[in-house]
């Protein structure tokens, strides 16, 4: 681990060590993947103003997220198939999480089930909800969720039908995984994480099979979430879920003024700017373009997170000095999951807080609640 000091070095480890499968639907994009590659490379585009002779000592990068204390304004962000990146994933990653200090999300697509991370980290977090056309199963998971005292739900919204990702379709993932011979052979390289899912009872979407009405396995599974997906997802719909939840509401796949302030409208107490890691609309902005104009927009009217593309602490404070109060990482995780499971993830968690707070100390200030555009330097940042 000592050679391992960015998140790129653990990208390249998972690489090796995950499925191809199950690698590509965590490191890849739509269409032409262009959204999903500017998420990443518009970041690099913006600039630091260096200050000296700054006292430097008494640095603190700690936070509040929805009420949540925080280490760093960054959360786990929902990834579905975590648990196939390696076996038990979603487990680990909410142990890293605890261990740090920062909240994790849950997705409802998640391999591990509410009740399994609620059981093995005695402590809150927060779980994504995908709105489906069977509104008794939606109700029956957010009383799941209270009897878990998840803190906060994050509602998606940029899911209502699913974006065309190449690699998914050349793969063959489907649930359950096709097994082509290319994914067999394939498999046989990955011996170590062969050995973790042979040792694991967990292999099936957890929060759905058993607890969905005509969800008995991975083969009715499917035939479900085809038709469950709900087009029709609109703003009474969002209504309905904060009154079932009555906790904090987070809305994720917010990109354009309108539907933030709209969001702001209908109760939400945190709002997610995300094109779901460029997964969605190819050719829509990055995430980090799209976020200083929803924050002006807004003012204090509630929290502005963003996701999509934060592979430093760096990129973190970037997020923060244009307006977000948080951030969501996914692919950061997934990639220190994969690596080298719960230890990888705490691994990322903590390049990324040391690459913030280093860089804060450079910008002349040694509080997060200080740093403001004035960091950035002009004429190299989206407004």
């Amino acid at each position: 681990m000592t050679v391992i000091t960015n998140i790129e070095d653990l990208r390249v480890l998972a690489e090796k060590r995950v499925p191809r499968m199950f690698y590509d639907y965590a490191d890849s994009g739509s269409w032409t993947e262009g959204t999903y590659r500017a998420n990443e490379s518009d970041f690099q585009r913006i600039k630091l103003r260096q200050r000296v002779a700054v006292n430097m000592e008494n640095r603190t990068t700690a936070v509040k997220m929805v009420g949540c204390d925080a280490k760093m304004p960054v959360s786990i962000a929902p990834v579905g198939l975590t648990g196939m990146q390696h076996a038990d994933g979603e487990i680990l990653a909410a142990k890293a999480a605890k261990a740090f200090g920062i909240p994790f999300t849950l997705s409802t697509m998640s391999i591990c089930s509410i009740e399994d991370i609620a059981a093995a980290t005695q402590a809150p977090f927060w779980f994504q909800l995908y709105m489906m056309r069977d509104r008794d199963a939606m109700a029956r998971m957010i009383e799941r969720c209270k009897a878990a005292q998840c803190s906060a739900l994050v509602l998606t919204l940029d899911l209502q039908v699913i974006g065309q990702r190449h690699k998914d379709l050349k793969n063959g993932l489907t649930a359950p995984p096709r097994p082509t011979l290319a994914n067999i052979v394939n498999l046989m390289t990955k011996p170590r994480w062969c050995l973790g899912m042979a040792g694991t009872k967990r292999r099936s979407f957890g929060n759905l099979v058993g607890h969905v009405k005509g969800v008995s396995d991975m083969s009715s599974l499917a035939a479900w979430t085809n038709e469950q997906f709900d087009p029709r997802l609109s703003w009474p719909d969002v209504e309905w879920v904060k009154q079932q939840w009555g906790g904090k509401l987070i809305l994720k796949g917010i990109m354009e003024v309108e539907d933030a302030l709209l969001a702001a409208e209908h109760g939400a107490d945190a709002i997610v700017v995300s094109n779901h890691g460029g997964r969605q609309l190819d050719g829509a902005p990055s995430s980090i373009e799209a976020l200083p104009p929803i924050v002006d927009a807004l003012g204090s009217k509630l929290e502005v997170w963003m996701d999509g593309g934060i592979r430093s602490g760096q990129d973190v404070l970037k997020a923060w000095a244009l307006g977000a109060r948080g951030t969501m990482i996914g692919r950061a995780m997934v990639y220190g999951l994969g690596a080298m499971g719960e230890a990888g993830v705490l691994k990322a968690l903590q390049i990324i807080h040391k690459e913030l707070d280093v860089t804060m100390a450079f910008c002349g200030h040694t509080r997060l609640a200080e740093v403001d555009r004035s960091i950035l330097r002009p004429g190299t940042y989206p407004t």
